[in-house]
């Protein structure tokens, strides 16, 4: 399993962010983007949130704790990804607003062709090995071809078979999942993904991270006097992330070679996957507490 994995981690990281995106797409349509005529100020502050202030926080944590490379690219990757599909079903379950939450999904998922290759050349320079070439023009194709495309696919299949949408929807997430439970699965048997070897400090670092952005995804909409509903769906897009997206990055950069061994490579491939699984215990919580912030609101859908 192991040489597998390393033999194919690409190919592997573009499936799983191809049918995560492809499942994604059947649930939208082109009027759930109305959210942002319709709710100006609250989608603004999300993106703001999402595209500078998220990126602030993980530049104010590399440059005052002291981080191993691995690490601090990690966190970088982490800041530079835009929320996930994931996030808009936990806002539906929190009694949030749905629509606003897909809007924020969307716009920031196509602002990532731009934001994330230019997030991560500002914050991870310093950070890698001096012949290491930011492969900015290789993650913005990577970009259009495997997440932004097959999200406007699964659109079209929604607007053209809105009666086999749903279900082609499920088998395309589930699938996606698999293939992250092979990246586990694999990177765990090759030893990339080794716990007492990565540390109690680093875990606490990416840990102290999600925290950050999720106390202040709560805090900064309330500050500005957002409804409880909008503030729901940005604290739940801020912290549950697209780490399908950061994995498929983390190959493209530093990608497993067989019998070799990248500590780096490795430090990122343990950041992503750890803020993953912690973003999806938190977005847990987070149902809940917004369940109760939000008791006397309806459930809303999406249009």
């Amino acid at each position: 399993m192991s040489d597998f994995y390393s033999q194919y981690e690409y190919w592997i990281a573009a499936t799983q962010l191809l049918l995560a995106m492809l499942g994604m797409g059947a649930t939208l349509r082109v009027r759930d983007f109305a959210a942002v005529a319709k709710a100006p100020w609250a989608i603004t502050v999300g993106c703001v949130l999402q595209i500078i202030v998220v990126p602030l926080i993980a530049a104010l944590f590399l440059r005052f704790l002291p981080l191993e490379p691995g690490v601090a690219i990690g966190l970088a990757l982490c800041a530079a990804i835009p929320g996930g599909t994931l996030s808009n079903i936990f806002t539906f379950l929190g009694r949030g607003h749905v629509a606003l939450s897909i809007a924020l999904t969307g716009v920031t998922t196509l602002a990532c062709l731009v934001t994330t290759p230019f997030v991560l050349s500002l914050l991870i320079s310093q950070h890698m090995p001096a012949d290491f070439t930011m492969p900015a023009a290789q993650i913005a194709r990577e970009i259009t071809l495997i997440l932004l495309l097959p999200l406007i696919a699964g659109m079209v299949l929604l607007q053209a078979a809105p009666a086999i949408a749903p279900r082609f929807s499920k088998i395309c997430i589930r699938g996606s999942l698999f293939f992250v439970l092979v990246i586990v699965v694999g990177a765990t048997a090759s030893g990339r993904v080794d716990i007492p070897r990565f540390g109690l400090y680093n875990f606490a670092v990416v840990m102290g991270f999600m925290f950050a952005l999720c106390a202040l995804s709560l805090m900064l909409p309330r500050l500005l006097k957002l409804s409880s509903r909008d503030t729901t769906a940005i604290n739940i897009e801020i912290t549950v992330r697209n780490g399908n997206l950061g994995l498929l990055i983390k190959a493209s950069m530093f990608p497993a070679v067989l019998g070799a061994t990248d500590p780096i490579g490795d430090a990122i491939l343990f950041t992503v996957l750890i803020y993953g699984g912690a973003a999806l215990l938190v977005g847990l919580g987070q149902i809940y507490v917004h369940r109760w912030l939000n008791r006397n609101a309806p459930m809303s859908y999406p249009a």
